[in-house]
């Protein structure tokens, strides 16, 4: 999808007003909402939700990436020296830890839809974008991550069964 093919309708803006002393709760509930109703974007004008918001992402691209990153090194790691399981068992271990961590703890979060958009030339020429309070919103844009879930799963498995066929194989002789 091209950012500017975007439906103003299917977007979602949580404004910064503060009209009561929960209104960060209320913001809170806000972003629920729009994340859970699947919008393409969400603009999050109050910095702190924003800021915390980009960080949980950030979170999550984190664990993916140490699991793809990892994976394949004990993949390398294992044919490059395979009577050496110390060159690649701890990248297998990583590579294990942080899918199994990814897939219990962010997996289900509706934020896991969602990457922050930092494209600011494009972000001026959205169409909703004119309608923004905030000198710094923090916007996200739903991307759908079935490949990244397959990806760092595919990976982590095959660096798994390597890992663990190298220790058999170095063991039994």
């Amino acid at each position: 999808m091209s950012i500017n093919e975007s439906d103003p309708s299917e977007t979602a803006v949580i404004k910064e007003i503060y009209d009561s002393e929960n209104a960060h709760e209320a913001f809170v509930d806000e972003l629920e909402r729009a994340l859970e109703s699947g919008c393409k974007f969400i603009i999050i004008e109050p910095p702190r939700l924003g800021d915390e918001t980009a960080r949980w992402i950030a979170v999550g691209n984190c664990l993916h990436k140490t699991a793809v990153i990892s994976g394949v090194s004990a993949i390398i790691c294992g044919f490059i020296w395979p009577k050496y399981p110390y060159s690649y068992m701890p990248f297998g271990v990583i590579s294990f830890f942080t899918t199994g961590l990814y897939t219990v703890s962010w997996q289900f979060d509706p934020c896991v839809k969602y990457q922050v958009y930092t494209d600011s030339q494009r972000l001026a020429r959205l169409p909703f974008f004119n309608t923004i309070t905030s000198a710094s919103p923090t916007v996200l844009v739903r991307k759908d991550d079935r490949n990244r879930k397959i990806l760092h799963c595919t990976v982590m498995l095959a660096s798994s069964i390597l890992c663990a066929w190298r220790l058999c194989k170095l063991f039994n002789n």
